[in-house]
């Protein structure tokens, strides 16, 4: 869900309430990507009176007089050519708006804005374990675990979290391992019985001291050689001179070039529609540690570079 962060322009005469900006950022939202805004729009989004519906939209009116024109026969306010957002979102939180609803709350149905369809989620973390990872997270914990490994089986863990991370397939929780000494990454629906436990953090187990989460590298993408048409690509990633520079976190790199099919090869030598990219300064990558799933990565690549 689309959440309010965003600050309106000064308006010197009035001081205006976190619940009406949260409208104001509605009105904003529906009129830039579909186009209309009603009075009934808001009264049943937000379950607010008429009158409350009414000064809103004269409000917006007052702080961007050119983007509405009001239709009389359809008795609602339509985008004009002359729009001009107030607010500045990212387009993942206007694609999230558009496919799960809009709004910080849970309060309602919260649906789908337009006809749209998503990749299925596969694995779906447990609410009720999740709560006491990001609990932990949020106070600065320490959780004892049951975790389920492809190399180990079923083990117990104590582990100190502080970030949770989508890496695209799945969410996982970046933690210092105290079993294994290091920090390391844990498949949130592989654990089980997680508690929070009283015990004190070491200087070593924090996040400042993790070196691959903190390193952050400057990659360079291209167009993939092999491609009969690259400015497709270009168009695509939106490339100036034909290259994509993207920095990302050491501890992510690999689930990152996974994600985007890159052929992190010496000379581009993967084939297959899925390949759209290439890594063009694979030195960037020497010392990160989870390349294993980076395609194209080679064990002994780190020794090469």
């Amino acid at each position: 869900m689309m959440e309010i962060g965003y600050q309106l322009p000064p308006t010197p005469a009035k001081v205006i309430a976190k619940a009406q900006k949260e409208r104001l950022a509605y009105i904003d939202f529906r009129i830039g990507f579909l186009g209309t805004i009603s009075r009934n729009d808001l009264v049943t989004r937000f379950g607010i009176k008429g009158a409350a519906a009414t000064r809103d939209i004269t409000l917006y009116r007052e702080l961007a007089p050119t983007n509405l024109r009001y239709d009389t026969k359809a008795k609602t306010y339509e985008r004009s050519d002359l729009f001009s957002p107030l607010y500045d979102a990212s387009s993942n939180q206007v694609l999230s708006a558009l496919t799960h609803g809009f709004g910080s709350d849970f309060a309602g149905a919260n649906r789908a804005l337009i006809s749209c369809e998503t990749p299925m989620q596969m694995n779906r973390p447990s609410l009720s374990t999740l709560s006491v990872l990001t609990r932990a997270i949020h106070q600065d914990k320490v959780i004892r675990i049951d975790y389920h490994s492809l190399s180990s089986g079923k083990t117990t863990r104590e582990i100190v979290p502080f970030v949770l991370v989508d890496n695209g397939l799945r969410w996982h929780i970046r933690s210092y391992d105290r079993k294994q000494s290091r920090f390391s990454d844990f498949v949130v629906t592989r654990i089980s019985n997680p508690m929070i436990i009283d015990s004190p953090i070491g200087e070593h187990e924090t996040r400042e001291s993790d070196i691959q989460w903190n390193r952050i590298l400057e990659l360079e993408l291209v167009p993939h050689p092999n491609l009969k048409h690259p400015e497709t690509i270009e168009a695509d990633y939106a490339m100036k001179n034909g290259v994509l520079n993207v920095k990302v976190r050491a501890a992510v790199a690999g689930y990152a070039l996974r994600r985007w099919n890159v052929d992190c090869t010496q000379d581009h030598i993967l084939k297959g529609p899925e390949y759209h990219l290439w890594l063009k300064n694979r030195p960037a990558l020497y010392g990160v540690e989870n390349l294993v799933i980076a395609p194209g990565y080679d064990q002994g690549d780190n020794q090469q570079f």
